[in-house]
């Protein structure tokens, strides 16, 4: 039976992922810093899909947590999709070192821990499956937000590195780059509301691009040709954008 775990599972990507998964038959293991939260998740999904659900607590910034976390899940676990992420301030984080030490562990280096544990396991059993959800802001700095782009970034170059391990033995690992997803993240942001796609479409972007095994997503698509653009824009056009 197939069964996926989800770390950062209440974030709005990840709820719209659980269900599309649950939906295609997909027993979940659902994991978070709330417990409560993931509890109460967790009877919805089974509620309305009939599918396991199990819980468990998972911080990226507690990494001495995580071995024992994977111990008790790997003998089962097929796929692990990484939903984890933390905007942060990038004011605060400009002048405070705990939050910018915050935003780098919790979208990159707390988790790459129990993503190589997995990893390794699904390499000795040549299959299994790996989706990190990175960001379009990880293609290139801006001023508003550099601090999570180069999060991402680096959380983008370790999926690419893990992929072309991998590959040999049969792991598939997908990066997902959204670009503007509707969710409290971005609540309160002067943004294009034209190009603010709904949690929904990326989770049905990232189960086609399973299912057609892509190795990397734009979600939406418009977001590919937009980056593009943007990562071919010459360096002293690029810093005068108000960006």
């Amino acid at each position: 039976m197939p069964y996926m775990l989800i770390l950062g599972a209440t974030s709005e990507i990840a709820r719209a992922c659980a269900l599309r998964f649950a939906q295609e038959g997909w027993d979940l293991c659902l994991a978070g810093r709330r417990l409560d939260a993931l509890q109460a998740m967790a009877q919805e999904l089974h509620d309305k899909t009939g599918r396991v659900m199990d819980c468990a607590e998972f911080d990226a910034l507690n990494t001495c947590t995580h071995a024992k976390l994977w111990t008790s899940l790997a003998g089962r676990t097929n796929a692990v999709l990484c939903a984890v992420g933390l905007l942060g301030d990038q004011l605060e984080a400009r002048h405070d070192e705990g939050a910018a030490d915050r935003i780098l562990r919790t979208n990159f280096t707390g988790l790459v821990p129990l993503l190589s544990m997995a990893a390794d396991t699904f390499e000795k059993r040549q299959r299994g499956l790996i989706i990190g959800i990175s960001s379009v802001a990880g293609d290139r700095g801006r001023s508003s937000n550099y601090l999570y782009g180069s999060a991402k970034a680096g959380f983008t170059a370790f999926l690419s590195g893990l992929r072309a391990r991998l590959a040999p033995s049969g792991v598939h690992v997908l990066t997902v780059k959204p670009g503007l997803i509707a969710s409290p993240m971005l609540e309160g942001r002067d943004l294009p509301r034209g190009l603010i796609a709904s949690p929904t479409t990326v989770a049905r972007d990232i189960a086609d691009a399973v299912r057609k095994g892509r190795y990397t997503l734009y979600t939406p698509w418009y977001w590919r040709a937009i980056m593009l653009a943007v990562k071919h824009l010459p360096e002293r056009l690029f810093i005068k954008l108000k960006s």
